[in-house]
């Protein structure tokens, strides 16, 4: 006797109606909403942990290589700082280095006032630990010393925006000072101006906090105080931590301190980490939901085809088959959503980032700021890996979710379903 092929009976019945069964139309009805729905979720799914992706790829890339993953400091001012900076290079683990001097400061441009940090750094060795340079003009760090006079200062855009100041405008940096000997034990403050020579916008939180001067500019703007240090890049960003305390051990005098990325900039890690996890969660979720809606779309099937199951079980079909007939309907719907869903989620994280940007130039909005958020954008980052975990994860529970319908189908009796139908 002849027997069709379960998979070829399961696609028949993923597409057919019958004319005249209302039942037939609903059923076709809800397994479209089921494969929508499935879509949408797998896409959705890919887009999020592209997105994630890119918060971690630019807090690696972009904050973090403009600023180094560790620095030295010591409060003493009588410290060999270039040599220290040679020992800092030459230690294991740490692939460049470069000496400077912070300084905590005000910047004031008529009423406009805004709090920055000053670097003082040395133009030959910046460079070695942070990508700064490729946001300024190449003149930029000569500029600082062009005019003994009047010595140059470079913006972050923030800054820049906050003090409504323009290339080639001056303003004045006050650097409040502990109360000292010298004046009588009475606060005191340094004051100084500057020339606007660069702004640099490199579309992270750093645009509205640091401004880059001349080591020996910084130096006079700490008056006497501490503040200088050597920042350092290491091989592993991830061992930061470990490299920055095996070498405060090997330092040769004490007094020496710091911190690294993961005390700087760790919070912002692990908030893009556990939003990364929760948002996955959630939108796998989804996933699950659409898959297992699956579950209702085949109990219908089952309900709607018990003549047509009692018919192939008098020809011989066995419980195995009828059980795979379903199961092959039930996959089809996964395979299909799932592949639609991660092609979609594909093309939607290659043009996800100027697609926003479309709309904030259309609306004349900006959805993200760097005041607020770690980018002034919204980065994406496509993962393969990821495509094939969420596209195997849709379709591994669309399999699962065809199970109970299909154990359903296969305990169908011949003769009730045929009493019942005729």
């Amino acid at each position: 006797m002849f027997k069709p092929l379960p998979a070829f009976v399961g696609l028949r019945y993923a597409g057919a109606q019958r004319s005249g069964q209302d039942s037939a139309g609903l059923v076709s009805f809800i397994s479209g909403l089921s494969m929508i729905g499935l879509i949408l979720g797998v896409a959705l799914m890919i887009v999020v942990m592209s997105v994630m992706n890119g918060f971690d790829r630019e807090l690696r890339e972009r904050i973090l290589g403009i600023m180094p993953h560790a620095t030295v400091y010591n409060a003493s001012v009588d410290i060999d700082w270039q040599k220290i900076r040679d020992e800092v290079d030459a230690f294991p683990g740490v692939t460049a280095a470069a000496e400077v001097w912070q300084v905590n400061g005000l910047a004031r441009n008529g009423l406009e006032v805004t709090p920055l940090l000053v670097q003082g750094v040395n133009p030959e060795t910046i460079v070695n630990v942070s990508t700064i340079g490729q946001f300024l003009k190449p003149d930029s760090f000569s500029a600082m010393t062009a005019d003994p006079l009047q010595p140059g200062i470079i913006l972050g855009q923030g800054i820049a925006d906050k003090l409504e100041i323009s290339l080639g405008e001056h303003l004045s940096v006050v650097v409040p000072q502990s109360a000292n000997s010298e004046n009588g034990g009475r606060a005191a403050a340094q004051l100084a101006g500057f020339k606007v020579v660069d702004i640099f916008h490199s579309g992270t939180a750093l645009d509205h906090s640091l401004a880059l001067v001349d080591w020996a500019q910084a130096k006079e703007l700490a008056g006497g105080a501490g503040g200088a240090g050597v920042q350092m890049r290491v091989e592993d960003m991830l061992r930061s931590f470990v490299v920055f305390q095996q070498l405060l051990r090997q330092l040769p005098a004490e007094g020496y301190y710091g911190n690294d990325w993961t005390g700087t900039h760790g919070n912002l890690y692990q908030a893009i980490q556990m939003s990364r996890n929760l948002v996955g969660l959630l939108v796998f979720l989804i996933i699950a939901i659409a898959a297992f809606n699956v579950v209702s779309t085949l109990v219908m099937v089952v309900i709607d085809k018990h003549g047509d199951i009692a018919i192939l079980r008098t020809m011989g079909a066995s419980t195995r088959e009828i059980l795979l007939t379903f199961v092959s309907q039930g996959a089809l719907v996964g395979l299909i959503g799932v592949l639609v869903g991660g092609a979609l989620g594909v093309l939607g994280s290659l043009v996800v980032t100027d697609l926003v940007s479309g709309l904030e130039s259309l609306f004349g909005i900006q959805f993200l700021k760097s005041d607020v958020y770690p980018v002034d954008y919204l980065p994406s980052e496509l993962q393969w890996g990821d495509v094939a975990l969420v596209v195997g994860a849709g379709f591994l529970l669309s399999l699962i979710a065809t199970l109970y319908p299909a154990l359903q189908a296969s305990r169908v009796q011949p003769a009730a379903a045929l009493r019942h139908d005729y």
